[in-house]
């Protein structure tokens, strides 16, 4: 596992998803992706910032993604995930924080004129229902509301491996089925966690 910032940085660099990754049709939403040097923070008031890596985190990068459907089919929007932190119990920290959230904050701004609402986790370790891909993950379900829009499925997904973190999120228009936006999510999930371990077999 990397054990140092730059080390961090490389690895985050190639494993976070780009638009072209997500498949035909997404391009970069603005800001295409994080600040460099930061991680997103849930404050008091659950609205999400970023702020500055604290001890313990070797690097972070977030990457924003959107397809927007032609004929009216609505879009789809997604983020890509990967933080490396410093030590297994850092990593075990940042999902046992995510459950911790989601009971503070039920409701939660990502951004100005965002909602996410109606949120629930569920925690899968290892070998506990099937899970057999990652050593920890967490599976957040709600609801997506833009500027009192209509509400739309979200799914924010993570997984840890060793000491790095990936994690996926999804949210589609009702024109687009559940499963499929599950899937979308999951693969993503999947080819990180393939592009990490792919990188520290090469080493």
């Amino acid at each position: 596992m990397p054990a140092t910032a730059s080390g961090g940085r490389s690895l985050v660099d190639a494993v976070v998803f780009t638009p072209a990754d997500w498949g035909r049709g997404f391009t970069a939403r603005y800001p295409a992706e994080s600040t460099p040097g930061t991680w997103a923070v849930l404050d008091g008031d659950c609205r999400w910032q970023r702020e500055r890596l604290p001890a313990g985190v070797l690097a972070g990068l977030s990457r924003y993604s959107v397809r927007r459907d032609a004929g009216g089919a609505g879009s789809v929007t997604v983020t890509a995930v990967a933080t490396v932190h410093a030590s297994v119990t850092s990593a075990d920290g940042q999902l046992v924080t995510t459950l911790e959230e989601v009971l503070r904050c039920p409701e939660q701004r990502p951004r100005d004129g965002e909602l996410i609402t109606g949120l629930t986790s569920t925690g899968t370790p290892f070998g506990a229902r099937e899970q057999n891909y990652a050593d920890d993950s967490v599976l957040e379900v709600g609801l997506y509301v833009e500027r009192g829009g209509a509400a739309q499925p979200y799914r924010w997904m993570l997984a840890r491996l060793g000491t790095v973190v990936v994690a996926a999120s999804v949210t589609g228009s009702k024109n687009h089925p559940q499963a499929e936006l599950d899937q979308l999510g999951g693969n993503a999930l999947a080819r990180m966690l393939e592009r990490v371990r792919q990188r520290l077999e090469a080493k």
